[in-house]
């Protein structure tokens, strides 16, 4: 009888260790499941809360046109495009009020910077209008008037930014579907493998008893006279 209430017990204990786990196991696929929504929301609201920034008033804003010749023509051929660049600087900086005249807070936009440079290094543009902004002490100078051709690229390469940042987003969630599949599984693995440890240490215990609780014939001895 002892031995039958033993295994009862032990078999009771193993069932109820089962269970324990596999509710362990569905509650961490939840919370889980909680944290990955959670971390995506996030992501998704910073995003929204960067495009949906106001640009920043700027402190002074201006049109020049600015005449590079007398400056360019101070230098050799081979060094003209250059100089026109440092002589559109230097001006942006004396009349925007730069600190110091520090040429390094002085940002030339791309397309300026290519139109300067469209015919080469030894014939550059000789005047150009130039719509300048002043933010936080930095100068920003832009074309004033942007031909055609230059606002085609623009606009096409807007376009090629935002289709990245959507195939950016789907790799990056395709990423995050792996690496849960995988502690998924890593979890499953680790959890059946103490259930099969739980099975053995029980066998063993039943074996145990059993060698413990062998039946033996009585032995007869003789009656003493």
């Amino acid at each position: 009888m002892a031995i039958k209430k033993f295994k009862e017990k032990s078999e009771e204990k193993v069932n109820g260790k089962n269970e324990k786990t596999e509710e362990k196991t569905e509650n961490i696929g939840e919370e889980n499941k909680i944290e990955k929504e959670n971390s995506s929301e996030k992501k998704e609201e910073k995003i929204e809360e960067k495009e949906k920034k106001p640009e920043e008033k700027p402190e002074l804003e201006r049109e020049y046109v600015i005449n590079l010749r007398r400056e360019i023509l101070k230098v050799p051929k081979y060094r003209r495009a250059k100089k026109a660049i440092r002589a559109l600087k230097e001006f942006l900086a004396r009349h925007m009020k730069v600190e110091k005249r520090d040429l390094n807070k002085v940002k030339i936009d791309k397309y300026l910077n290519n139109e300067i440079w469209f015919r080469g290094i030894r014939k550059p543009l000789m005047k150009v209008k130039v719509k300048a902004k002043k933010i936080k002490g930095v100068v920003y100078a832009e074309l004033a008037e942007i031909p055609k051709i230059v606002e085609f690229k623009k606009k096409k390469e807007e376009k090629f930014k935002k289709t990245n940042i959507s195939s950016k987003k789907k790799k990056e969630e395709k990423k995050e579907e792996k690496i849960d599949k995988e502690e998924k599984e890593k979890e499953i693995s680790t959890i059946e493998a103490g259930l099969e440890k739980q099975k053995k240490e029980a066998k063993e215990m039943k074996h145990q008893i059993k060698e413990k609780h062998k039946k033996t014939m009585p032995i007869r001895k003789a009656l003493e006279r």
